[in-house]
Order: structure tokens, then C-alpha cells, then sequence
């Protein structure tokens, strides 16, 4: 159950969460910089960013309930994760919250957010 007043549930939901990663992955599956850290079939890392986006923006804990605790670091560190790839992995994101018409102020909130956890998550630099 999502919390009230959550970004999940100003946004729309799980209709908003799935536009985005639909649009998401469709821009990963395109990107020169990020296919070499991608599996060639995208669906799994769709279901889990989709579960992991959900939880994120204040909805259900789904990603906790299958997977346990994110440790997002921990988990990617078996992918060279550089400001580039960053960069690029947060102009998909972009382009996929306007696809999905996330509207202000949940648009730069949930990038300001996403910027600080990209941040984090690199781990080689160019």
C-alpha cells in the first residue's frame, strides 16, 4: 500500500511507474554508452528497476519484498559505472519522465533524487 501523499501516488501510480520504465528501457536499449553494461534482453532489469522505482517513489515495498535491502552499490559493482555512463543513464531517465508526463514539481524532485543515487553508484572513472 502506497503511503499518503507519496510521489508514487501523485504521479499515478503503478500506471506513471510502468510508463517510465517502458520509455526507460526503451532509450537504455538504444544508448551506445549503456549497452555494453546491459544484458542483450532488457525484461529483467525493466522488472527490477520497475520494482525498485516503485518503492522509491513511495509506493509499495515491492523491491523489499523480493529482493531484500537494495544495496544499490554494492549490487552494480560488477558494471563500470562512469560519470559518462551516469550521465547517460540520467538523460534516459530524462527523457523517459517526459514521455511519461511526470509533471512539476515531481519531475525535478524525483531527477534531484535520482541524480544524488546515480551519484553514488559510480564506481570507475573514464
Amino acid at each position: 500500500m502506497a503511503q499518503p501523499g507519496t510521489i508514487f501516488e501523485a504521479i499515478g501510480g503503478q500506471q506513471a511507474v510502468d510508463k517510465i520504465i517502458d520509455s526507460l528501457y526503451k532509450h537504455i536499449g538504444n544508448h551506445e554508452k549503456l549497452i555494453p553494461i546491459f544484458p542483450e534482453d532488457l525484461q529483467e532489469s525493466a522488472r527490477k528497476q520497475r520494482l525498485f522505482l516503485t518503492q522509491f517513489f513511495g509506493g509499495p515495498p515491492l523491491y523489499l519484498e523480493e529482493r531484500g535491502h537494495p544495496m544499490l552499490k554494492r549490487r552494480h559493482l560488477e558494471f563500470e559505472i562512469t560519470p559518462e555512463r551516469r550521465d547517460a543513464w540520467l538523460d534516459c531517465m530524462d527523457k523517459a519522465l517526459h514521455e511519461a508526463e511526470i509533471e512539476e514539481p515531481y519531475l525535478t524532485a524525483i531527477l534531484e533524487r535520482l541524480t544524488m543515487t546515480a551519484d553514488h553508484m559510480v564506481n570507475t572513472m573514464e
